[in-house]
């Protein structure tokens, strides 16, 4: 049997010969002490059924190139959508402004790998466009005969594949094909003039058939049904100090803005957040170990090789409570005397790669989250989380929690609206008193926003128990 043959390079489609774009490359590094050409092709297409009709069906491609030449700490960056020798020649000489007489020594490759997570089958093929167009109907209709409480359905589904090819100093032309689909449901109920909404999405890096079996939409609309009535029963929350015990999966959300952006490299190397220079130290409770994984098939976050053509892999961040390392691309890494790890991300060809979480988790522990309500006198069960913010230099954040209830003498017992959790990262982690048994990671939806790029990343942990957090609510 014949192997096939391999998928024409992005170059070589534009008519752009590989070892004249080496040539370009190789002149514009000289005396740098690290860069690379980063090529990327992409296709991605939408589709979003609202108020009983199809809103909007989008597909587009783009292309494009971008050239960075990184000397000590300054780095020349120039991108262009148009791939041809001469633009990769204006790109080059542009970006080799930022030596201005600079002699560096070149930093050592990235290490090889023959890992591959996914082929270069285009998750689009499939299925047809009338096909998608007939399936978010028939999730529109199968929703509003649910329950006759509901009154407006949204249900999308939007994919893409990516494909990007790194040309490094080295001369090596690293290749990586990134899947990536997801479907949406929310529904809007409405009970004696009162309305709230519920919200379910799932997804990662594999074709859409992953997700479009009636049986996996079909739950993801009866679970968005279930947020929604659950909020129309619920009460503002009262505002105080108190105990809170989070739900696994998708709450460890909050670990990655509170305290995962803390421990991405250029954030230490400037020193501008709460983890800098506490490699060693006790930054949370015993029993807290804490990774980023980018090397997890069908992850959201995950990918074969990082932005730099560094493969991606686990870092251990905290081990036991012990800070023990931070994320790097390889800049932070080679000002900090670190190895990079795999982390430098960028949102497309024209932006500049920067150190990123991928898929940020916590593990397991030995109890249930069945022990740690009852442990509760008063407290907050959050189950869901929606938005936050923190502040990277001393890990505060705040968190609105979409679905959360009272627990009242070791019980679960009456759901609340308008709770949000305020703390700090750093001293959260070390209230953390209870470790759940009941790992998950997120169902594949998660956005990370960082400089001005989003980039997809995965977020997990299972049930976790933190003391004397502060929970902001509209009852006091």
């Amino acid at each position: 049997m014949n192997a096939p043959s391999p998928a024409p390079s992005i170059l070589d489609a534009a008519g752009v010969d590989p070892d004249r774009a080496r040539e370009i490359l190789h002149e514009a590094l000289v005396g740098a002490d690290d860069g690379e050409l980063f090529v990327e092709r992409s296709e991605s297409e939408s589709f979003l059924f609202d108020d009983g009709r199809l809103k909007s069906a989008a597909y587009d491609a783009t292309e494009g190139f971008g050239l960075r030449v990184v000397a000590g700490e300054t780095a020349g960056y120039a991108h262009a959508s148009e791939i041809s020798e001469a633009a990769i020649r204006r790109a080059g000489q542009s970006a080799a402004l930022a030596k201005r007489g600079y002699e560096g020594v070149a930093a050592e490759a990235p290490r090889a790998t023959n890992a591959r997570l996914y082929g270069e089958e285009n998750p689009l093929a499939s299925p047809e466009f009338s096909d998608k167009v007939a399936l978010l109907q028939e999730i529109d209709a199968w929703a509003r005969a649910r329950d006759p409480r509901i009154v407006q359905v949204m249900a999308s589904i939007a994919g893409e594949r990516r494909t990007v090819e790194i040309l490094r100093a080295d001369g090596r032309l690293i290749r990586d094909v990134r899947p990536l689909c997801r479907i949406n449901v929310q529904v809007t109920v409405e009970r004696d003039g009162a309305r709230e909404n519920g919200y379910t999405g799932a997804g990662g890096r594999a074709g859409f058939e992953a997700w479009i079996s009636p049986d996996k939409w079909q739950a993801q609309v009866d679970e968005a049904l279930r947020q929604a009535l659950t909020n129309l029963d619920a009460i503002p929350c009262p505002a105080g100090e108190m105990d809170v015990v989070l739900g696994p999966g998708w709450n460890g959300v909050l670990l990655h803005e509170a305290v995962g952006h803390g421990l991405e490299g250029d954030f230490n190397r400037k020193g501008t957040s709460a983890f800098s220079g506490r490699i060693g130290e006790r930054v949370a409770a015993p029993g807290v170990t804490v990774f980023d994984d980018g090397t997890l098939p069908g992850r959201r976050g995950s990918l074969t090789i990082d932005d730099e053509g560094t493969p991606t892999e686990r870092t251990v961040l905290i081990e036991d409570g012990i800070l023990v390392g931070y994320m790097h691309d390889r800049m932070s890494a080679r000002l900090m005397g670190f190895a990079p790890t795999g982390n430098a991300r960028r949102q497309s060809y024209a932006h500049m790669p920067m150190p990123r979480m991928t898929n940020t988790a916590m593990l397991n522990g030995s109890h249930t989250q069945a022990e740690m309500i009852a442990s509760t006198k008063r407290g907050l069960y959050c189950a869901n989380f929606g938005g936050g913010q923190v502040d990277i230099t001393n890990g505060k954040f705040v968190f609105q929690c979409t679905e959360a209830y009272l627990i009242e003498n070791g019980k679960i017992t009456t759901p609340v609206k308008g709770a949000t959790l305020i703390g700090d990262g750093p001293s959260a982690l070390t209230r953390v008193t209870m470790i759940g048994d009941d790992f998950d990671f997120d169902p594949g939806v998660g956005v990370c926003g960082k400089s001005g790029q989003s980039v997809p990343v995965g977020v997990g942990q299972p049930s976790l128990k933190i003391t004397g957090l502060t929970v902001g609510g509209t009852s006091v």
